[in-house]
């Protein structure tokens, strides 16, 4: 099985192959179109900020080859975000394959942005065979993805949001599976096995 992490703009791969090394995948870190596209399995992860991720995205024609992709996609965290239509966050054109906005944390209680371990529910996908509700999964953003009919899992800071999206072939987590220990192995598992 051929696994591509998209290289882009953005942080946190180097956990993420760390994470695919433990189930015994080695991955192939590209931002070749002819490499993702020939890829049985595409993952997109990314920390780091929405507008220049896209730019990126776009200067390279990345965003071309992630909307024209057949094979399953994981999104993880920024990953998550760009594949949706826009972003709050300085007023960012995403992806838009996902039918969803990116919204900002409300100012004043929260303190944001959201860093730590919080708990999922509603989950409903074969991403999450094996995972129960209640389980506690790893997040760092500032920024949340409003629910909707694809969202597949949900968790609450302050308010609910989706912390995991399934649209087509594009699966995303909010949160860091390569961060979160035996229920994140568990969902990178899944998503090899998808």
């Amino acid at each position: 099985m051929r696994v591509a992490i998209v290289r882009y703009n953005a942080g946190n791969t180097a956990s993420v192959v760390n994470a695919l090394g433990r189930l015994g995948v080695e991955p192939l870190i590209t931002d070749s179109a002819e490499e993702l596209a020939s890829a049985d399995k595409v993952i997109f992860p990314g920390v780091g900020e929405a507008s220049s991720a896209m730019r990126y995205l776009k200067e390279r024609r990345l965003d071309e080859v992630l909307r024209s992709l057949s094979v399953p996609v994981l999104g993880i965290c920024l990953g998550m975000q760009l594949l949706c239509s826009s972003s709050e966050e300085n007023d960012t054109e995403c992806l838009g394959i996902v039918p969803l906005r990116v919204r900002r944390f409300p100012a004043g209680e929260l303190k944001v942005p959201h860093m730590g371990w919080n708990t999922i529910g509603d989950l409903k996908s074969k991403l999450f065979d094996g995972v129960s509700a209640g389980s506690y999964v790893y997040f760092v953003h500032g920024y949340y993805v409003e629910s909707g009919s694809s969202a597949i899992a949900h968790t609450n800071y302050g308010l609910g949001f989706a912390a995991a999206l399934e649209y087509q072939n594009y699966f995303a987590v909010q949160f860091h599976p390569e961060r979160s220990g035996a229920v994140g192995e568990q969902i990178l598992r899944n998503f090899l096995n998808v």
